[in-house]
């Protein structure tokens, strides 16, 4: 009977030990982090982003493949004098996709200009 008191009482002092340091043990709630109410609230990563996306971006002017002159067709990248005086001598043009049609510029080189260039009808 000794030894089954003795097993009791160890029993009820661990018990006890466990339920005072359960407390501790357990996750202690953190303080809400102060905010001012007149502050405007951060920026997001995101924004930066969305305001560019919003606003357009100036659009350069495009060079008219049926009027430009030679000086300013050999400014363009890739075309050079021979280029320029072959898309002149070509000319007029429907589309600026006929520089590739016509075999006046190769495909790469009108991948370089074809944001940079435009074939205006005259009225």
């Amino acid at each position: 009977m000794r030894h089954f008191t003795l097993a009791s009482f160890t029993a009820a002092a661990l018990t006890l030990g466990l339920l005072a340091a359960a407390p501790s043990m357990a996750q202690s709630p953190q303080p809400a982090p102060k905010t001012d109410k007149m502050a405007p609230a951060p920026a997001s990563k995101m924004a930066p982003a969305t305001e560019s996306k919003m606003a357009p971006a100036p659009k350069a002017e495009l060079l008219d493949i049926n009027s430009a002159s030679a000086e300013a067709l050999d400014a363009l990248p890739g075309i050079g004098k021979a280029y320029s005086a072959a898309i002149i001598k070509g000319r007029p043009y429907k589309g600026k996709d006929e520089l590739v049609q016509k075999k006046i510029v190769p495909e790469k080189t009108y991948d370089g200009i074809k944001d940079k260039i435009i074939a205006k009808q005259k009225s």
